[in-house]
């Protein structure tokens, strides 16, 4: 669920900071994103050129038309969503801390958004009104395996980062963890 778990000031403060979308995937798919692309614009206009700008292969053979304006479309493509991707990892979307503190009876969680004026997404409540900690599991195609927060009269609050799905025994260890430090029940194994 989180990148790291803090409990401090005498077990009163727990602090849980969830991996946005810094991860090391997603630095990976943006990398090999980035380099075909490049590679398929260098190569349309290597064709309209007729000089070559690769190293692994000669596509001043190619006809620029449609066969270099193809491949330069797709390499136009394809940086445009390398862009948005680097941009998603640069602002960390999705990233933030979950701080449950016991002496001031407060819980706060905290995410970074797509800038804006919903940039930053907070939302504060007291301890007093956690009904429980709600576990979802569903497995298939798409698993989704996440921890939410009840509170009265609010929906559910998912508490755990999105993409990769937790292990069902952290999911378990960390719903376990947080409902005994609330005081409140768990739900939903």
């Amino acid at each position: 669920m989180t990148a790291s778990t803090t409990i401090n000031k005498g077990d009163r403060l727990l602090h849980q900071n969830v991996l946005g979308s810094r991860r090391f995937s997603n630095y990976s798919w943006a990398t090999i994103v980035t380099l075909g692309a490049s590679g398929f614009l260098l190569a349309g206009i290597s064709s309209y050129l007729k000089v070559n700008l690769l190293i692994v292969s000669d596509p001043t053979q190619l006809v620029f038309v449609p066969q270099g304006l193809v491949m330069g479309l797709y390499g136009t493509a394809g940086l445009l969503l390398a862009t948005y991707l680097w941009l998603v990892i640069l602002w960390d979307v999705g990233g933030g801390y979950n701080e449950f503190n016991q002496e001031t009876g407060t819980i706060k969680i905290f995410r970074w958004g797509f800038p804006g004026k919903n940039r930053r997404i907070e939302i504060d409540g007291r301890i007093e009104d956690v009904q429980s900690v709600r576990i979802t599991v569903k497995e298939g195609l798409n698993p989704l395996r996440a921890l939410y927060l009840r509170i009265k009269g609010r929906r559910d609050i998912p508490l755990t980062r999105v993409g990769q799905p937790l292990s069902l025994t952290e999911l378990e260890t960390e719903g376990a963890k947080l409902a005994r430090f609330l005081g409140v029940s768990l739900e939903g194994l």
